[in-house]
């Protein structure tokens, strides 16, 4: 068994980062259907602006919003305006094709990678 990539949003945009909030990132709900993502399910963020790492879970935003919310802690980590990329693994006894989507500088669904 091997940890493998699942699903992968692509130069992803964070639009806002609250402190005050208990954890998690907020993603749009068309992004996370688009992706395979689950609410709850843990996904490793990394910024391609500081190269910074934290892993969190995903909650559901707003449909067709653009939302990309850092929350809690990792609204230290990961600021307002950095571009990302928010990945989920599987564990799997063979390859896997990974969903792995590209989106534009609002976080629309740009196609597949």
């Amino acid at each position: 068994m091997r940890w493998v990539l699942r699903s992968k949003i692509h130069k992803a945009t964070v639009t806002e980062a609250d402190v005050n909030y208990i954890g998690s990132i907020t993603i749009d709900e068309n992004l996370i259907r688009k992706a395979g993502f689950w609410p709850g399910e843990k996904v490793l963020v990394v910024s391609n602006t500081t190269g910074r790492r934290l892993e969190t879970y995903v909650i559901v935003g707003a449909k067709g919003s653009g939302t990309i919310c850092m929350n809690g802690a990792a609204a230290h980590i990961i600021k307002v305006g950095e571009e990302i990329i928010v990945m989920g693994f599987e564990l799997a006894s063979k390859p896997i094709k990974a969903k792995n989507i590209l989106v534009d500088g609002k976080n629309r669904f740009k196609r597949f990678l």
